[in-house]
């Protein structure tokens, strides 16, 4: 399997080098998500809808990558405020319970924009054929 990369067609990916996710023999590895609509370039206020519209970015990525939620091993939270912690649990409760992968969550200074509460990084494996 060779190396292919996946954008969403961010701005952010072209201006800023990089792909939204590189597919790598049998693992994906997704960039920093922030809860940015793509569509409309919107950014929701409340941290937990921040993660919801990752989480909606990230399984687009995957299907696109060949893969699925169902397929994460690896999950990294970058939150800008502890009490943020919580919400963002939750969600990744809701949408990840069931699939459990090994994860880790970080109280960082700040995102590239303020705006920015939530940030996630993925690491999934392609579905076997």
């Amino acid at each position: 399997m060779t190396r292919r990369l996946i954008s969403t067609g961010s701005a952010f990916e072209k201006n800023f080098g990089y792909s939204r996710a590189v597919v790598d023999g049998d693992l994906i590895f997704v960039s920093g998500t922030t809860g940015y609509d793509y569509a409309t370039m919107t950014m929701p206020e409340d941290a937990a809808e921040q993660t919801r519209n990752i989480f909606k970015t990230i399984a687009k990525v995957l299907d696109e990558a060949g893969s699925s939620m169902a397929d994460i091993v690896r999950a990294q939270y970058f939150v800008t405020d502890r009490s943020d912690c919580e919400p963002v649990l939750g969600v990744c409760g809701d949408v990840l319970g069931g699939i459990r992968p090994a994860a880790g969550i970080y109280v960082v200074a700040g995102l590239l924009k303020p705006e920015m509460k939530v940030e996630i990084e993925i690491t999934a494996r392609v579905r076997p054929l």
